[in-house]
């Protein structure tokens, strides 16, 4: 059974935060025409040996890092009342574990530590490849195809083990209900690894890196 962010397994670790600061990704990662992520010093340097893990014609495409803690309570709550329509027989305990397969609770929340990146690959243009489903794709909407073991076709198989490969070969971890999720730092990547605590805990992004965001 796979084990979620709102399980116990997770929200037992402690964390000892290394005190790194919240930086923009490295510029060949992010959307050139968009706002660069920001995330802990350490992931972004993981990201760029991502990056150097990848084959010619690929390259990482950073959607997301860092997230407000604001934002994170409004998106839990707006996909918690997608979770209770979907499933109306789904108690208080349930419905908090159907929605921790997408979005985390606040208090154990990876991007809102800035230890998460939510990632996907584009070609050498830049160009979006398919990896299966969109990032974001809920379970629901998705019928379960953005969990990252989950049956799709071959090209887009293919896509997710080379971005699978470079991640890890960078030291991050996989959430697996979706493939996009990577982070390294946070409780879940501490409980992945067995590491007896994150290094990562929730951080606020300077108010002048959130206006240049």
């Amino acid at each position: 059974m796979t084990v979620l962010l709102a399980d116990p397994e997770i929200t037992a670790v402690p964390v000892v935060d290394s005190g790194e600061p919240l930086v923009p990704v490295p510029a060949d990662t992010a959307d050139p025409f968009g706002e660069r992520p920001l995330v802990r010093s350490g992931v972004a340097a993981r990201l760029a040996v991502a990056q150097l893990l990848l084959p010619p014609g690929r390259r990482l495409r950073v959607v997301e890092g860092h997230r407000r803690p604001t934002d994170q309570r409004a998106i839990w709550a707006r996909y918690e009342a997608e979770v209770a329509a979907a499933h109306p027989a789904a108690g208080d305990a349930e419905r908090r574990r159907l929605t921790s397969r997408f979005v985390s609770p606040i208090e154990v929340a990876p991007h809102v530590a800035g230890a998460a990146v939510d990632v996907t690959l584009v070609d050498r243009l830049g160009r979006p490849l398919d990896l299966g489903t969109p990032i974001d794709a809920t379970p629901e909407a998705s019928g379960g195809a953005c969990f990252t073991d989950a049956p799709v076709g071959p090209a887009a198989r293919e896509e997710r083990r080379l971005l699978g490969e470079a991640m890890r070969g960078a030291g991050f971890v996989n959430y697996p209900t979706e493939w996009w999720h990577w982070s390294h730092g946070d409780r879940y990547w501490a409980w992945t690894v067995r590491t007896a605590a994150a290094v990562y805990g929730p951080i606020e992004a300077p108010l002048l890196a959130q206006a240049a965001r």
